[in-house]
């Protein structure tokens, strides 16, 4: 069901319009609110073209997408999208020290998140590492190169917020200059909101159950920019033997991270950074890091971070001085 609200705010240089448009993309919710002259079904549209043009390319679970043939050998062709993210994902994997890394799929599915199905027995790590790395694989002229046709690809941690950024980069096109685009909680943001201030987005407590967003442990105010948060607290499972299984695997041992850190948050000025970052520190966890990569990214690349650790009974912030 598409659920449409526009509203109609004045200001001293006159009425504005701003409209909000609820939809789907990715198998999740996409909200769309600006301040256009577009109509509802144009921007419904736009969500729908670039949504059915990004599964095409890069969806696992559609064993006809292009990263899936990529994935069986049926292709070694690249096209835009994913060479794009590629690249990203290159310059996040030397960042980490290979704690980020997009070939982890044979993992994924072994451990049952990449099928979006639980996988109760402990699969064989080492069989799968021989073919799980990031230097395993080279591109050039369109074309990805695999050391080892096992290889296979997931873009997942990227391809949200790149879609966010393939949105708003279309809004932009359209003249669009106040926007919030937000696709499962990945959000990009320019200009000011209805209200005519900085648009206000609020990051959840990392608390298990928490899928009503009925608690906020920070708001913030923000725009020009894109933020996305990472966290295990909603995807896992329990085996049989009691073990929980988080979906952040560690691609460099084949388990799942373990740390005390519950959730990150990064604001980049583009969502596809923003939504590999968060991934990258959660990976690499409390004792991997990450806290000091974010502090230097700050100062490197200008991003900001919202670190969520268990501490207790309760939680524990590291936050750039402007989001404490």
């Amino acid at each position: 069901m598409l659920l449409v609200a526009s509203l109609l705010v004045g200001c001293s240089g006159g009425a504005t319009h701003y409209t909000e448009v609820n939809s789907l993309a990715l198998g999740t919710f996409a909200q769309v609110t600006c301040d256009a002259t577009l109509s509802p079904s144009e921007i419904t549209q736009i969500i729908a073209d670039i949504d059915a043009e990004a599964k095409a390319s890069m969806s696992i679970f559609d064993p006809e997408s292009l990263i899936s043939r990529i994935n069986t050998n049926q292709t070694d062709s690249l096209d835009r999208h994913i060479g794009f993210n590629l690249e990203l994902a290159e310059r996040y994997y030397k960042l980490s020290g290979g704690k980020y890394d997009v070939t982890v799929k044979p993992l994924t599915s072994a451990w049952g998140f990449a099928q979006k199905q639980e996988q109760a027995q402990r699969p064989n790590v080492d069989s799968l590492l021989q073919f799980v790395g990031f230097d395993k694989i080279s591109f050039e002229d369109n074309r990805l190169i695999k050391s080892d046709s096992r290889v296979e690809l997931d873009l997942n941690s990227i391809a949200k917020g790149y879609i966010v950024d393939l949105v708003a980069q279309s809004l932009e096109q359209r003249g669009v200059a106040n926007y919030m685009v937000n696709i499962g909680g990945e959000i990009r943001c320019k200009g000011l909101n209805p209200h005519h201030v900085e648009w206000t987005i609020g990051i959840e407590t990392p608390y298990e159950g928490n899928f009503e967003q009925d608690s906020l442990e920070k708001i913030v105010s923000v725009t020009n920019c894109a933020i996305a948060t990472s966290g295990n607290y909603r995807r896992f499972y329990t085996t049989d033997d009691g073990r929980k299984v988080a979906h952040t695997i560690d691609p460099t041992t084949g388990y799942s991270v373990l740390s005390d850190l519950l959730s990150v948050t990064v604001l980049a000025p583009t969502c596809a950074e923003a939504d590999a970052a968060a991934t990258m520190f959660m990976a690499m966890g409390s004792e991997g890091g990450a806290l000091e990569l974010a502090q230097r990214c700050e100062s490197e690349y200008g991003w900001r971070y919202y670190f969520i650790y268990a501490d207790g009974e309760g939680y524990r912030i590291e936050a750039s001085e402007s989001l404490k």
